[in-house]
């Protein structure tokens, strides 16, 4: 009888592993819906992006050419992107109205990149091989903007590039792909404010009127 009752658990250990089993099975296809939603992301806003500054695009690189930039209108480096997998990345030669971001959206649609991930780093880059750093960077596409780029400018300890990418690493989710989009568009608009208003304070400080009208003390 008490054979037969004791059979009918499982030991302790037996318990405890299938447990751990099912918590990661959980933790797995938490991850692939989050992934899986993260790429649909960057297909359908990366498509959209593509087709509205396709143009630009390419009125600026055939001026480039034109021109005859040293090195030609494209750049073009090897990095590393998803598990590691080695490809060339294609960038305009150019900063004007972020153009050389938005001639990177092809490698979005194509897989290359996302929208927002880790800085794409060269093939070998000790960033990417130290301890731990190469298992989050090898299950992350690199991405257009990411994290470490919109948090560059505050000038605050903890917001060191390589703690950045990681810390987008642990919490990657669409929610907060978007929050980084929003503020990639608003910091570039806010500089542009902030400067028109300069110039602005600066032209009411001057005087204008002619010099016979100007006061002589």
């Amino acid at each position: 009888m008490s054979g037969t009752a004791r059979g009918d658990f499982p030991s302790r250990p037996a318990a405890h592993l299938a447990g751990l089993t099912d918590r990661v099975r959980r933790l797995a296809d938490r991850a692939l819906a989050r992934t899986t939603a993260e790429r649909a992301l960057d297909v359908a806003l990366g498509t959209a992006l593509l087709v509205l500054t396709c143009p630009a695009v390419a009125v600026a690189a055939l001026a480039l050419t034109a021109r005859r930039t040293p090195g030609g209108a494209w750049d073009r480096r090897p990095r590393a992107g998803l598990g590691g997998r080695v490809f060339e990345l294609r960038t305009l030669r150019t900063r004007r109205l972020r153009l050389d971001l938005f001639s990177r959206l092809p490698h979005v649609v194509r897989g290359d990149l996302a929208l927002v991930g880790p800085a794409p780093l060269p093939p070998g880059d000790p960033r990417a091989t130290g301890p731990g750093a190469r298992r989050w960077r090898q299950e992350l596409r690199p991405g257009l903007t990411g994290l470490a780029q919109v948090r560059a400018r505050s000038g605050m300890p903890w917001d060191d590039p390589a703690l950045l990418d990681q810390h987008y690493a642990e919490h990657h989710g669409v929610v907060l792909d978007l929050a980084i989009l929003a503020e990639a568009a608003r910091t570039p608009l806010r500089d542009r404010l902030r400067k028109a208003r300069r110039t602005k304070a600066h032209l009411s400080d001057a005087d204008h009127r002619p010099p016979a009208c100007r006061r002589v003390d």
